[in-house]
């Protein structure tokens, strides 16, 4: 049965690395999956030879012993029991031990390949003076292989005694233990090698001590530098001392030298390595710790912020106020101009119902934001791709995987305005595909929802049998058929490769089906992050591929990072845990993965291309860890200066590398070691009030005009509150506000010279500016919001809180939101209907963002002449006389429905069930005229 198993275990692993070969070459990556290999393969039979081959030599001497005369009946029954089974022993443990340390050491072949391809950091710790890369890339490894050497040498040792006792060598006898002399000598020579590498890893740890986060801050602080440190390396040199008294020992017939060395070292672990660093630790450090642990913080402080690109923040001071005055928002223009009302988070479902057409097309539940150079002029855009949906279609193998085979187009919407009825206003859309965007390939075979694997492509001459898409809108129209004309997977032309496939992926149908034939190709690993990943296994992929209608294609741009955990002095952080927010507890967004890191740079720019496939990666923050990959895969990785003009001008700064940053930013904004000893001035960023989770709230992607800046880019920003409780709770007062700037320019192979610019506000603390919580805290007690959200929420409506987005201008902290209304049951697509704006203490609630700005900034409409900008679209409130018979109106339809709400529930109260339903078919009556009139102020504009 086992040697069953062990065939079809074999069996399984070659079809994986066969189908594995198909799909790296068709890809044009199939030297990544070689080297892979072939470092998998070097660091399985490093450790394989570390472990089994001592552990054979031993074997083969112990179990050729015969019995001693001192062995009892039942070792030399053994023996007897033991005898036919002796070669099996002789091979069988050894292999065994030595596949399992094998398995270890191929799951760290990144170690053993960087151990010969480190690159400088041009940079030194401060206490041994090595460069950054020793850390980082070598000591990984050497780490590793002596690791590994000490659990062999221990497995050898135990093997010795174990299989002396069982064989009379090492007796208990009445007079004392009886150890026969060559089992002593082997044992002690053992016992000495083991003692020599416990002295290499205990000097090797003296290197880890740099990077260890034990405490308070990440590194060695005084007690390790000036005790802890060098108690390993005395502890590491009485090894080898101890060894060498052991090989000395070997040779003497008896001798107590053992014993009494190894209670000296054990003494000097004691003493140098727990008593002494204890009583330093206690007697002199603490009473003063501030100023001994001074110089040592400053260290971390130094390599956090160089480990995580914090040390290139420029940090201005915004003394922030709370006093609208229009003069200071007019500056502002650039910003407000393009303000991003359309949240990402809730228009999914508008997009569904407005441009998905056929039950087998789907959105995502979040979409992207990005911007467009129209008509001269850039627009924040809100995107996503139409993608398949095979559990729309009819239920069969045939059409799951050789008919609905692909989605179709990309469908955008401009992120600062809507329509006139709040549905998003759409600058590229429809089947066929239109808008501003221009011509593109809109098939869409590769995605973050395709299915798990198609068959695709036809022979020359044959009817299509893929779905392409309807012929127009109308659902009683007839869908085109198209066959995939790419190179976008392994080729099924051969018995063979349709048998490894139909065996992977558990279908005899792909043996079987005469849809499948000599042009066919399989696409599988569809998903952009998955196909990067796999295609640079040395990366850490952000979550967020995004598509981009690029150069006529549409293509998924993926960032990817170099990550360590042994950058001395740097404080780690646990990558899940810092790229959690609402977006990733909702389910719309992946943390990255859990893992330490304290070293990140965002080394490399990926795409995509939706239609083939293709993987482009291109080298973006060229740091010495990706210089060390590039020289172990060779022209994998393209120099920067290829990307097109098209491409740079839609890449944007990470999502998951900025949420990292501004975790350690929250403390590491303090650059003098004693405030940060004191930790009186510690950040944090704010959980996301416009959410019922605990969970902080995601930065958000806009253009924006920064301060002291000439001109709008488009940015990724987070504020930060203070971190201080009061009373048991979080005092939401805003003390810093973060920009990234993403705009990367459009000139092929030149980045614009801004682009990555981290820029920090810090606020003043004199002035109270509230933060986000704050200002949500706002809206909801403001009787005029609180009464109308009431009446909008009311009947079979619901209201839903978009994204709460914080940006500087009028010379303070601006925060505006969006209001949808959607239906609770049934059909459920948000409209835009209000937009809430809170700077200071004052609160603004308007149709549009400029009425909402000017209820706060007395008279901005009419000087900055932005009138237009906002929501509803071609809404021009410059022009207040010509919606005074739609506010009429209006004002009537609320206050008819404010009516109709009393009546039923004084109705409801009273248990009166019949003027309750009449109460509600009013206030429905009146809710629908308060709409009309409200369309018709916007039409008449």
């Amino acid at each position: 049965m086992s040697l069953l198993v062990a065939v079809l275990l074999g069996a399984r692993l070659l079809l994986e690395m066969y189908t594995d070969v198909l799909w790296y070459n068709q890809l044009g990556y199939g030297g990544v999956f070689w080297r892979n290999a072939g470092f998998s393969a070097l660091g399985f039979a490093a450790a394989f030879l570390i472990v089994a081959v001592p552990l054979h030599l031993v074997l083969r001497r112990r179990l050729a012993l015969e019995p001693s005369r001192f062995a009892s009946e039942a070792v030399r029954q053994y023996h007897r029991l033991l005898g036919p089974y002796r070669r099996a022993f002789l091979w069988a443990v050894p292999a065994f031990a030595g596949f399992v340390a094998g398995l270890a050491g191929a799951q760290n072949w990144q170690a053993f390949a960087l151990l010969f391809t480190a690159e400088s950091f041009g940079a030194a710790d401060p206490i041994y003076g090595h460069d950054v890369s020793f850390y980082v890339m070598v000591l990984p490894a050497l780490t590793f292989l002596a690791t590994l050497a000490l659990a062999s040498s221990l497995l050898v040792l135990a093997a010795l005694v174990y299989f002396a006792w069982m064989s009379g060598h090492i007796a208990a006898r009445p007079e004392g233990l009886f150890v026969a002399r060559g089992t002593r000598r082997a044992v002690l020579a053992a016992g000495a090698v083991t003692l020599v590498l416990v002295g290499v890893r205990v000097w090797l740890g003296r290197y880890g001590v740099l990077h260890e986060a034990n405490g308070a801050w990440a590194g060695a602080l005084f007690t390790d530098a000036n005790v802890r440190m060098p108690s390993m390396a005395i502890l590491a040199a009485a090894c080898v001392v101890v060894a060498l008294v052991f090989l000395v020992s070997a040779r003497m017939r008896r001798s107590s030298l053992p014993t009494v060395g190894l209670a000296a070292l054990a003494l000097t672990g004691l003493v140098a390595g727990v008593l002494v660093p204890w009583g330093v630790q206690q007697y002199v450090v603490t009473p003063s710790a501030q100023s001994r642990e001074n110089p040592f913080i400053k260290h971390n402080i130094d390599a956090t912020r160089a480990a995580y690109g914090l040390d290139k923040v420029e940090v201005r001071q915004y003394d922030a106020t709370t006093k609208a005055s229009a003069e200071a928002l007019g500056k502002d223009a650039a910003s407000l101009n393009n303000v991003r009302l359309l949240d990402p988070n809730v228009v999914s479902n508008a997009f569904a119902q407005l441009q998905q057409y056929r039950p087998y097309y789907q959105f995502p539940a979040q979409l992207n934001v990005d911007r467009y150079a129209l008509d001269g002029k850039t627009q924040d855009t809100v995107i996503a791709v139409r993608e398949l949906n095979v559990d729309g279609t009819p239920d069969s193998w045939v059409n799951r995987h050789l008919v609905y085979t692909h989605g179709y187009g990309v469908v955008a919407a401009y992120g600062s305005k809507v329509s006139s009825d709040g549905k998003p206003e759409f600058m590229q859309s429809g089947i066929p595909t239109s808008g501003k965007l221009g011509e593109y390939e809109p098939r869409i075979y590769f995605g973050q929802k395709s299915p798990d694997y198609s068959i695709v492509g036809a022979p020359e001459g044959s009817a299509p049998q893929e779905i392409d898409r309807p012929q127009n809108t109308d659902a009683s129209a007839e869908e085109s058929r198209t066959s995939f004309s790419g190179n976008g997977g392994p080729r099924l032309d051969n018995p063979v490769n349709r048998l490894a496939y139909a065996l992977k992926f558990g279908s005899t149908n792909i043996l079987l089906s005469n849809g499948v034939h000599k042009e066919s190709q399989i696409l599988y690993k569809r998903d952009p992050r998955e196909r990067v990943a796999a295609a640079a296994p040395f990366l850490t992929v952000d979550d967020n591929a995004y598509p981009a209608v690029v150069d006529g294609r549409v293509q998924w741009i993926v960032d990817a990072y170099t990550v360590s955990d042994k950058y001395p002095y740097s404080t780690p952080t646990e990558l899940s845990s810092a790229t959690t927010d609402t977006n990733t507890s909702a389910g719309r967004r992946e943390a990255l993965p859990a893992k330490k890191a304290n070293y990140m740079r965002n080394s490399v720019k990926a795409t995509v291309d939706a239609y083939d496939g293709t993987v482009r990666l291109y080298s973006w923050d060229e740091d010495p860890i990706l210089r060390a990959w590039k020289r172990i895969y060779p022209g994998v990785i393209r120099d920067r200066s290829e990307m097109s003009g098209g491409l740079l001008s839609h890449v944007r700064y990470p999502q998951d590398q900025f949420k990292v940053q501004r975790e350690m930013l929250g403390r590491y904004h303090v650059t003098d070691a004693n405030r940060l000893f004191n930790n009186d001035d510690a950040w944090v960023v704010p959980n996301d009030p416009t959410s019922s989770a605990k969970a902080l709230q995601p930065p958000y992607y806009m253009s924006l005009k920064m301060p002291g800046e000439s001109a709008a880019s488009f940015a990724l920003t987070t504020p930060f509150i203070s971190s201080n409780l009061r009373s048991g709770q979080q005092r939401d007062v805003m003390y810093g506000f973060l920009s990234a700037n993403g705009e990367a320019g459009s000139t092929q192979g030149k980045v614009a010279e801004g682009y990555g610019r981290l820029t920090l506000l810090e606020l003043p603390r004199d002035t109270v500016v509230p933060g986000p919580g704050q200002a949500q805290t706002r809206f909801t007690s403001n009787p005029t919001v609180s009464k109308e959200l009431n009446l909008l929420s009311s009947g079979a409506s619901q209201v839903i809180n978009g994204n709460l987005l914080s940006l500087p201008a009028g010379d303070g902290i601006l925060y505006v939101q969006p209001v949808y209304v959607q239906a609770k049951e049934g059909i459920k697509m948000p409209t835009l209907r209000r937009v809430l704006v809170n700077f200071g203490e004052e609160v603004g609630f308007a149709p549009t963002l400029d009425e909402a700005l000017d209820q706060i900034f007395k008279g901005y409409a009419a000087k900055s002449g932005t009138g237009s900008t906002s929501t509803p679209a071609d809404k021009d409130t410059t022009k207040p006389n010509a919606s005074k018979p739609a506010s009429d109106e209006l004002r009537q339809a609320l206050s008819s429905a404010s009516e109709a709400m009393k009546r039923g529930q004084d109705a409801l109260a009273k248990g009166d069930f019949a003027a309750y339903g009449t109460a509600q078919e009013d206030l429905k009556k009146a809710l629908a005229a308060a709409i009309a009139a409200e369309e018709k102020a916007a039409n008449t504009k």
